[in-house]
């Protein structure tokens, strides 16, 4: 029988940290919760000072018991739950499920997963912080008060079987606002003058500034032209040039939500999807000769910070892969914020080391994706700036100012790392008093366009603006709205649906004191309080609640129609002869009979493209939805075909491959390429 026993909540990091501490040593798993409230009431005694009533989670019985009788035999027993606030929250129920002192020095944090970081972390163990435990509870608790006493309400004023959710429901209002922000806007027109020219074999353009004096808006083309006329296409003088030696540093490592926002934003990744692989690389990777080993550090953290061994770790690493040049003094991203939790580090390799190309043989495709942009973000914080020479030619024709920019990289510095280079904009060698030519003048028309509805990661950074939520989560709020059929993702942008206009509608007439941005931030800033000793748990919910019940109270005064009716389609239930209609689930919109629940008939909305499958020659590639509510196009005769892809197909064909053409579009591509190979048909940006 093992002297120590250590609990984790994860099977897979038990397996990770079980080779690490040998035979003296029995890990075993809590796999999620083992205490919560109840499912099926409210579990808080509003009157007894907000009591949770806290229970044994359904269908964990036989773990809870294995848990006990190997705690009974064991000398020590090691708690070492997530090293955050849920995390500690688990330990704190652990604690009692098992009947272990309260005062006993049991818990342990594996910031990583690695054999000095675990050995270490068992050498050290702390108490339960209780101050940790009671602002998760604070947060718990507000949850279930508001998701309890308000999704009732909605099912009977919007539609039933929804709910509603304190952090979900701000995010919601955002999207919403958003979307009325861009229905409600009018563009305005505006044109641009531009001019190519070649001078020392270097051809550039030139953008119409305005006068000597001022900078001038071309508002139509009356304008545009007035402007054109008086230019003398072949007399262009440069009457100023400014060149700037540059500096730019390299970003700060990330955080759980820079994270999610570049996985988004560059690898095309949800924020859920990217907390998952972030929880595989941290819960450990078997590396071969190696052994099992967690290849990043904690993946939850509002810090910036690195350790000063992972620094000068980094540190040597540049100097012996790229040179001293390349190497900084040493840089710490320390984040003096009171939303920081505990002591946590950035998100960062456990070993500088373990470089991208030396594990990628022991990860999926998708693991090495995130690990490397994890890794790179850190060894690019420990580099040195990159510079370069920003130039500037104002050149007059007949009065009429044009500018021209130029870019030239000076040292690589950071940027050596990257798989990305700089654009660099090269202009010929021009002085003052010089005379060129305009090889063309072109003039165009533009409008003003809306904001840009949120996509994952531009959500992410709102709520993270305004101090809404944790960065842990972000993915879990998304996940809810998008699975209650709130939103849906068209072209990665999140669009409110109609259910989720109506249910956003009710809230903000009805309980907009205590579901708003303002506030929402203003409690986030309570939870950090309690963490930090500054304010009694239950004294915040009584503050919440307070403004919470006479929004309750006063829900009946509300006499507005926010039903969601059903569309009735000229078509007959081929069950029941009953109309049918276009429903909302949670899987987003399906046809399904107006006498529900007599009749259970459904089925699919097709949306098809005309476009034949590729693979089969036989079916038709249809519109999807993920279970990520991601909408890709796929054959209609899956299974027996599996051709699919998240791009718009155009029904043309590759002249190289064979395969489709489609539309790929996001924040930094529009062009009609193809789906497997190079081939680039046409850039629209």
């Amino acid at each position: 029988m093992a002297k120590n026993l250590v609990i984790v909540e994860s099977p897979t990091k038990a397996k990770s940290i079980t080779k690490m501490l040998g035979s003296n040593y029995k890990v075993k798993a809590t796999y999620g919760h083992l205490r919560d409230l109840p499912k099926s009431k409210l579990g808080v005694d509003i009157e007894d000072d907000f009591e949770p009533k806290y229970i044994k989670v359904r269908g964990k019985a036989k773990t809870i018991n294995e848990l006990k009788k190997e705690a009974d035999n064991a000398q020590n027993v090691y708690l070492a739950t997530d090293p955050d606030r849920e995390g500690e929250a688990i330990s704190w129920h652990l604690q009692y499920l098992l009947g272990l002192d309260k005062n006993e020095k049991n818990r342990v944090e594996f910031h990583e997963i690695t054999k000095n970081n675990v050995k270490n972390a068992i050498k050290n163990p702390r108490k339960i912080d209780q101050n940790l435990v009671d602002s998760q509870q604070a947060r718990r608790v507000m949850d279930r008060i508001v998701g309890y006493e308000i999704s009732p309400i909605l099912w009977k004023r919007v539609k039933s079987g929804l709910s509603a959710g304190r952090v979900q429901s701000v995010a919601l209002k955002l999207i919403v606002d958003r979307q009325r922000e861009i229905d409600a806007f009018k563009p305005e027109e505006y044109w641009t003058i531009s001019a190519k020219h070649k001078e020392e074999k270097i051809e550039f353009e030139s953008e119409f500034y305005g006068t000597k004096s001022k900078k001038i808006k071309i508002s139509n083309e009356n304008g545009a032209d007035k402007i054109l006329n008086k230019i003398d296409k072949d007399k262009f003088e440069v009457v100023d040039i400014s060149k700037t030696k540059k500096k730019r540093k390299a970003q700060k490592p990330y955080t759980t939500s820079t994270l999610q926002q570049d996985a988004s934003n560059k690898l095309g990744f949800s924020t859920k999807y990217t907390m998952s692989l972030a929880q595989q690389l941290f819960e450990g990777i078997d590396l071969g000769d190696k052994g099992r080993v967690g290849l990043i550090t904690y993946m939850r953290t509002d810090a910036t910070r690195l350790s000063s061994e992972i620094i000068g770790e980094s540190l040597s690493y540049i100097k012996e892969k790229y040179g001293s040049k390349y190497a900084s003094n040493g840089r710490n991203y320390s984040k003096k914020s009171k939303q920081t939790q505990d002591a946590h580090e950035a998100i960062r390799p456990t070993s500088i080391y373990n470089d991208p190309i030396s594990v990628k043989d022991y990860l999926t495709d998708q693991q090495y994706k995130l690990y490397k942009l994890i890794w790179t973000r850190v060894v690019q914080s420990q580099m040195t700036d990159y510079e370069y020479l920003s130039t500037s030619i104002s050149l007059d024709s007949n009065g009429i100012v044009f500018k021209a920019s130029g870019k030239i990289t000076l040292f690589d510095g950071f940027m050596k790392v990257s798989s990305s280079k700089e654009n660099e904009n090269f202009l010929p060698d021009l002085e003052k008093g010089d005379v060129i030519k305009a090889t063309s003048i072109t003039k165009n028309q533009h409008f003003t366009k809306p904001p840009a509805n949120y996509t994952e990661a531009s959500l992410v950074k709102v709520l993270e603006e305004y101090g809404i939520g944790r960065p842990s989560t972000y993915s879990s709020t998304i996940a809810s709205i998008i699975s209650r059929n709130y939103v849906e993702f068209e072209d990665r942008k999140i669009l409110p649906t109609k259910l989720g206009i109506r249910v956003n509608d009710f809230l903000q007439e009805n309980f907009n004191d205590v579901i708003n941005v303002e506030f929402t931030a203003k409690m986030e800033n309570e939870l950090d309080r309690i963490a930090q000793d500054e304010v009694y748990w239950k004294d915040v919910l009584k503050g919440f609640y307070e403004g919470f019940e006479k929004d309750l109270n006063a829900v009946s005064k509300d006499t507005n129609d926010y039903k969601v009716k059903d569309k009735i389609l000229d078509e007959k239930c081929p069950k029941c002869g009953s109309p049918l209609a276009i429903k909302h689930g949670r899987n987003g919109k399906f046809i399904g009979c107006t006498n529900f629940p007599d009749c259970n008939f459904t089925k699919s909305i097709i949306k098809t493209t005309g476009v034949k499958c590729p693979k089969c020659n036989d079916g038709e590639l249809i519109e999807k939805v993920s279970k990520k509510g991601k909408r890709f196009y796929g054959c209609s005769n899956f299974p027996s075909c599996d051709y699919a892809t998240w791009d718009t197909p155009t029904g043309d064909r590759c002249p190289e491959c064979g395969d489709l053409l489609v539309h790929k579009k996001n924040r930094s591509t529009d062009e009609i390429k193809c789906n497997s190979c190079d081939y680039v048909k046409e850039k629209i940006r």
